[in-house]
């Protein structure tokens, strides 16, 4: 199997680049993504259980990797809501698959976004890791819009070895997230 194109694009473009700009002494220091985790929240299943097997599936055909049910940590009766019910869908992405799951995010699905004029470079949480929220699971190819009963978002989170939210910034640049201007 061939190596994902992103993947060779970070050793033979991103690395030295980076390197370069941020004057790393070593190539070992330059950042890289560790992984990329994907969250779809799903607070309506407590009234109806299926809802989490669509959403487990509709996961696992996005990121090419089986996706799990998460589940509540406690109970809270306002919402009707006991401990260990499945609340949420989650699969975490590492190594070829997650160079082809960016892949896919920023070339394909990301452009399909209604009005789409980048992402926000505001997702930063101050220690180089990424969050983007995409409001519709339909941007996916691998999702059929007539299987589709009902529309729902999800989390995507980059987690880099970038220690500085800057260096973060640069590295998915590099990898061409197509971030709006930065404030």
């Amino acid at each position: 199997m061939a190596t994902p194109r992103l993947k060779d694009k970070y050793t033979a473009e991103i690395v030295p680049a980076l390197k370069q700009r941020f004057t790393y002494s070593s190539v070992m220091q330059v950042p890289k993504i560790k992984k990329i985790c994907i969250n779809k929240g799903m607070g309506i299943a407590v009234s109806d259980k299926k809802l989490i097997d669509i959403a487990v599936e509709e996961i696992t055909n996005i990121a090419g990797q089986k996706a799990v049910p998460t589940k509540s940590k406690k109970a809270i009766s306002n919402f009707k809501l006991r401990e260990d019910m499945p609340i949420g869908v989650r699969v975490t992405l590492r190594g070829d698959k997650m160079y082809e799951f960016l892949d896919r995010l920023m070339n394909i699905a990301l452009p399909r976004v209604r009005d789409f004029r980048g992402v926000s470079a505001k997702g930063f949480d101050g220690r180089g890791n990424y969050t983007l929220g995409v409001t519709e699971q339909i941007i996916f190819p691998e999702i059929s819009i007539d299987k589709v009963n009902k529309i729902s978002g999800m989390d995507i989170t980059f987690v880099t070895s970038a220690k500085t939210d800057e260096e973060s910034y640069e590295l998915l640049k590099a990898f061409g997230m197509p971030f709006t201007n930065k404030n």
